[in-house]
């Protein structure tokens, strides 16, 4: 599309074909939004002309109905990157008076769809922790090129069978996703490091690790976002209190949830001051289905939210790719340097969204921290 990088399209079934030369010339607009905690969905808008083999042909013949499979890689100064393994879910079309106007809009998101199409309530999971239960259920969708990546949970719970039976609630999407929660941890699927393979990651959110190019701002030639703002949330910060019922007494023990783990280190010397007390359950309410999990699986729900909610210094931008030199990946590290003492320094990237055009390429991105001021005296570029 532009020097430096081109976008790759394919689309079709569960082995996509790359797409046809049309279709890849009535594209003028491609997003892509990857979220912390969230599906990553995307949006291709192709035009779509009275006469055009996309309405004449591709659209008549059910071409992109859902689920169809899309697949974007980018090629940036040689390298590919699966930016996108997805469905689509919807299309739209927008007819105009004006030649040339009228267009056609996919909408979809990544392959995890295929996961929250049936409700399987009620099959059982005889004696199997929750990483056994998760292999399980990923081995389903194989076709879809899944690798799993699961994360054993330190504090490792099986059932026993003979005092509780669990059983599936609702999709096996669902179902992932409330073992994830039960146990503290994230579950997402993200493009592999090969076009049509995907991770599926099932852990803890990890913020820590290797750190991405800097953000610069205000340093005149270095400079390479086009904007970047702060926003710190005084009273977001709050001490966690969480009651765990005692066993053989049957007492309420209150537990301050800590909310720096190995997991989640300060990203920075100056941590804001908690003005709050949340009580994620109370003494009264240990007879709700909320309140009654083991201690192990409470102690991991309560570092989750704890972490989450510390987060409460955040950042939003937009930045060229070219100028940046790199493309900006979610869920990971990036420094910030040239905004201050105070908003310096490493943040975690909370949601990207790619927006590509025909000559341009541009992220906008939100960014996450837990405390004040950098851990080191310098950022590295």
């Amino acid at each position: 599309m532009n020097q430096g990088f081109y976008l790759s399209l394919m689309i079709g079934g569960i082995v996509p074909d790359p797409a046809p030369k049309v279709l890849i010339d009535a594209l003028t607009k491609a997003q892509i939004t990857t979220t912390a905690g969230q599906r990553s969905g995307f949006q291709l808008t192709f035009q779509a002309g009275k006469n055009s083999p996309i309405l004449q042909d591709l659209l008549p013949s059910g071409f992109f109905d859902p689920p169809s499979r899309v697949i974007l890689v980018l090629t940036m100064n040689g390298r590919p990157t699966t930016l996108m393994d997805g469905v689509i879910t919807r299309h739209e079309f927008t007819a105009s008076n004006e030649p040339g106007q009228s267009t056609l809009t996919l909408t979809g998101v990544d392959v995890s769809q295929m996961m929250d199409l049936i409700d399987l309530s009620g099959f059982p999971w005889w004696a199997m922790s929750a990483e056994v239960q998760v292999l399980a259920i990923l081995a389903r969708y194989a076709m879809y090129g899944i690798i799993p990546k699961i994360i054993p949970s330190p504090l490792l719970y099986v059932p026993n069978p003979l005092e509780k039976l669990p059983t599936q609630r609702g999709t096996d999407y669902a179902h992932i996703r409330k073992l994830a929660d039960d146990t503290g941890y994230v579950f997402y699927v993200e493009p592999g490091d090969v076009p049509g393979t995907n991770y599926a990651y099932w852990g803890p959110e990890i913020k820590f690790g290797e750190v991405q190019p800097a953000l610069s701002v205000n340093m005149d030639a270095a400079t390479n976002v086009e904007s970047l703002s702060f926003s710190f949330d005084g009273l977001g910060k709050t001490v966690f209190i969480l009651f765990v019922e005692e066993p053989i007494s049957k007492v309420a023990i209150p537990i301050p949830i800590p909310d720096i783990t190995p997991l989640n280190p300060p990203l920075g010397i100056r941590p804001p001051i908690p003005l709050s007390v949340t009580f994620l359950n109370r003494p009264q309410e240990l007879e709700d289905d909320t309140s009654k999990y083991e201690i192990v699986q409470a102690a991991a729900r309560g570092l989750s939210r704890a972490s989450q909610a510390s987060d409460v210094i955040s950042a939003s931008g937009t930045l060229d790719v070219l100028r940046y030199g790199g493309i900006l990946k979610a869920r990971s590290l990036v420094g910030v340097r040239g905004a201050g003492k105070n908003y310096d320094g490493e943040y975690f990237v909370k949601s990207v969204t790619h927006n590509i055009k025909r000559g341009e390429y541009k992220q906008s991105f939100t960014l996450s921290r837990n405390a004040f001021s950098p851990m080191t005296s310098t950022v590295s570029p």
